[in-house]
């Protein structure tokens, strides 16, 4: 059942609250009170309960609640409102308190001691106030977390045997995937600044969002690639659910909304605040775009959810803030233990049993899944918290801080990864409900407190000393331990040239590459001797160091225009005026070079000394 929509009425008195109720109703509630009268009219029962529910008597009513009552009692008189959540108290305590009994039509035929406490699931203003000195505060909710995740995942699934005309349950272990998204945002985000830098990245001028030659040009920039490959079409033809970009995607929308690069014409280019970052510390952009992310109005990130249709035109009317929905998400972020896996489920349970709550429609009858009517999602019990909220909280944590760096996350392919909306109609044919379904287990790193400022400071983590490497005399490098994994793999090919399936060797030509990519000769140095039981050889030491020296004798200090002058003469009269020279320097004897940053400055102090530069058409 859904609790997302609440209920908004409130009760000032007590008197209020029992005179809505029907004479049955109030029947049923004077067994629990310690009186042997039974009054029958409406008026006289009325004055019988509210007699019992003041001072000594209350305290007594209180004491017959059982231990799931009395938290759903102190969890209203603690609370903002007078509402009793039931979501919210369910995901905290994993069971319902008891109201009393039902019949198969769903009236009411007993009432519980609770109801002489909540009217309606709503608590009269007044007994409110004569309990927050009796009840004491509920218990606070906790998140539960664990330093390590098993290898693999069970995954259970249904089969119909046409032959016995019976289903049959299948089980299935499946490996997790680890995305360690530390050490490898840093470097993901130079990369994508320079492939901004040179051109090469396109956006939709109405919606910001990143073309297909994008995407294909970001992923081989990632570490790993994306989550996702083209293997999920061989495995699923003919007509498959495409899984798409995630990190990739959600690089080309961080960088425009953190203010680093911006539309012109077809193209993204760096803006001054992207030029500075290439030059500076990656760990306080990543926390700026996380920041500004938080804010921004660029995307709304369940309109990434595919599969949920009813989302423009008047649906889009009904939707929710996306400031409100992020902050609520960080807020509960900013509650995890830092290097702890957390599962997403526990995750969920921990936000709607905290004070961390949102929306994400007003009207869910606006949304569906396959067809408008049929699928509506406002049905009851058809739009729990995990189908709306809960794909929104995996679509920000998979596409957004993890690529950030922020999270670290262990993952599994979406088909079939989750089945909460399976009672609904039409989905026979979706495989997943979102891209981002896969997604069991997160662990903030220590970037990510950094990003949420519960750290002040950031240090980088060091590498993990794991000896499976010999680095030889001769540059190659040899796997001697079948535990060499699939990132120190990655690694090595960034750096080094593939001889054989357990050789590579060190190559200038390579690593001045990785190097122009934004990779650094340091970080290649600590990783080798994180991975290798020796100290590095003398020659190795002296290349790494050779090639440190090459890559810094070099410095891109910016782009600059070149102004041809008639003659040497001039070049070097304005190259050398007090008034011009700040904005310029020689290059040659006739020509003048222009920072673009100083290049207004430029030509007014060129005006001052008599002299015009047409603007080129």
């Amino acid at each position: 059942m859904s609790y997302s929509q609440k209920n908004t009425d409130t009760l000032a008195t007590i008197t209020e609250a029992l005179s809505q109720q029907t004479v049955d109703r109030l029947k049923q509630l004077l067994p629990h009170l310690s009186t042997s009268e039974k009054p029958t009219r409406k008026a006289e029962i009325i004055a019988l309960i509210e007699q019992h529910l003041q001072g000594k008597k209350l305290q007594s009513l209180w004491q017959q609640l059982d231990s799931l009552q009395q938290a759903a009692v102190a969890e209203v008189v603690h609370s903002k409102d007078s509402q009793f959540d039931a979501g919210r108290f369910q995901a905290k305590y994993g069971a319902l308190p008891n109201f009393g009994s039902r019949s198969s039509y769903g009236t009411q035929q007993t009432t519980s001691p609770l109801g002489l406490f909540l009217y309606g699931y709503v608590m009269p203003l007044e007994l409110k106030q004569r309990l927050q000195k009796l009840v004491p505060p509920p218990i606070s909710m906790k998140l539960k977390s664990s330093k390590d995740i098993p290898p693999t995942i069970e995954q259970r699934w249904q089969e119909f045997n046409y032959d016995t005309r019976k289903r049959i349950q299948r089980v299935q272990q499946i490996p997790l995937e680890q995305g360690l998204r530390e050490r490898s945002a840093p470097q993901e985000l130079l990369a994508v600044l320079r492939l901004i830098d040179a051109g090469k990245v396109s956006v939709s001028e109405k919606t910001r969002l990143p073309s297909a030659a994008t995407l294909k040009a970001l992923t081989p920039l990632l570490e790993g690639s994306d989550y996702y490959t083209d293997i999920q079409k061989k495995d699923n033809p003919p007509a498959y659910q495409e899984i798409g970009s995630l990190r990739a995607f959600g690089w080309a929308m961080l960088v425009q909304a953190g203010g680093l690069a911006e539309l012109s014409g077809k193209k993204l280019k760096l803006t001054k605040a992207g030029q500075k970052a290439l030059r500076y510390a990656p760990e306080q952009t990543l926390k700026t775009l996380w920041k500004k992310w938080l804010k921004t109005k660029i995307l709304d990130e369940f309109r990434r959810i595919n599969a949920i249709k009813g989302q423009t035109g008047k649906g889009q009317r009904s939707m929710t803030a996306v400031g409100g929905r992020r902050e609520a998400i960080a807020g509960a972020l900013g509650d995890c233990l830092v290097n702890q896996w957390v599962e997403v489920d526990e995750f969920f349970r921990y936000m709607q049993g905290s004070d961390y709550e949102f929306e994400i429609t007003r009207n869910p009858w606006n949304l569906y899944l396959c067809d408008p009517q049929y699928g509506s999602l406002g049905y009851e019990g058809f739009h729990d918290w995990s189908m709306l909220q809960g794909r929104y909280v995996l679509c920000l944590l998979f596409e957004y801080a993890a690529t950030l760096g922020m999270v670290d996350v262990a993952y599994i392919s979406p088909v079939g990864a989750r089945d909460d909306y399976d009672d609904n109609w039409g989905v026979d044919d979706l495989e997943f409900l979102s891209r981002y379904d896969g997604l069991i287990y997160f662990r903030l790193t220590p970037l990510g407190a950094y990003c949420l400022n519960l750290e002040a400071d950031y240090t980088p983590a060091p590498l993990e000393i794991r000896p499976v490497l010999r680095v030889l005399p001769n540059r190659e490098i040899v796997a001697v331990s079948d535990s060499l994994t699939a990132a120190d793999v990655l690694a090595l090919e960034i750096y080094a040239q593939k001889v054989s399936d357990a050789v590579w060797r060190l190559d200038l030509t390579t690593l001045l590459k990785a190097v122009a990519e934004g990779r650094s000769v340091e970080e290649l140095a600590e990783f080798l001797k994180a991975r290798s039981s020796e100290p590095l050889p003398q020659t190795v030491e002296q290349f790494l160091a050779d090639v440190q020296w090459r890559s810094g004798s070099l410095k891109d200090v910016g782009t600059g225009r070149i102004i041809e002058c008639s003659d040497p003469a001039l070049a070097a009269l304005i190259a050398n005026d007090s008034r011009t020279k700040k904005y310029c320097f020689l290059a040659g004897e006739s020509r003048l070079v222009v920072p673009v940053a100083s290049e207004t400055k430029f030509r007014n102090a060129l005006q001052k000394l008599g002299y015009s530069l047409p603007k080129l058409s």
